[in-house]
């Protein structure tokens, strides 16, 4: 695909009938999702290992309201919509959109992916949208975190 990242940010109906559109091509849709604020290594090992169960990767993104809930009110770092651009550039992710949910589960019943993978850190526990992957008839994917390299962290290494 040769277009531009912000071209690759779409809303969730719009995503939903291209994705659909991919499947009757007999593609197979992942989903993976996350706040991804300021970008690094270990989500894009993520991405990689996600993209190389299906075809077609899209990745949502929590928009900064959730961001804020989630991580402190120093956070996002980066605006929701540079988050989404920032991601859509990689060459690995086909699309990209944004979601207000605590968790992704409507995004994920309405997107209707073959896979779903979650990042390592739900390893031996339920993850939040384990009913909704179950509901879509899809598969769920454990993804390993890379040692020692979260956003948490770098952050706190750059304040010192």
């Amino acid at each position: 695909m040769n277009s531009r990242a912000r071209d690759k940010v779409i809303g969730r109906r719009a995503l939903a009938r291209v994705l659909q559109r991919e499947q009757r091509r007999g593609r197979r849709v992942v989903f993976t999702s996350g706040c991804f604020d300021l970008l690094h290594i270990g989500h894009v090992r993520s991405f990689e290992s996600a993209a190389r169960h299906g075809d077609v990767l899209v990745v949502g993104i929590n928009r900064d309201r959730r961001v804020r809930e989630l991580k402190g009110p120093s956070r996002p770092i980066t605006p929701e919509r540079q988050r989404a651009e920032v991601v859509a550039a990689l060459g690995v992710v086909d699309y990209v959109t944004l979601f207000s949910e605590n968790d992704a589960s409507a995004a994920i019943r309405a997107l209707r992916p073959d896979v779903v993978c979650k990042g390592g850190e739900y390893r031996g526990e339920q993850i939040p949208e384990e009913s909704a992957v179950l509901e879509i008839g899809g598969e769920f994917v454990s993804l390993r975190q890379t040692p020692g390299v979260r956003t948490t962290s770098i952050l706190k290494r750059a304040r010192h």
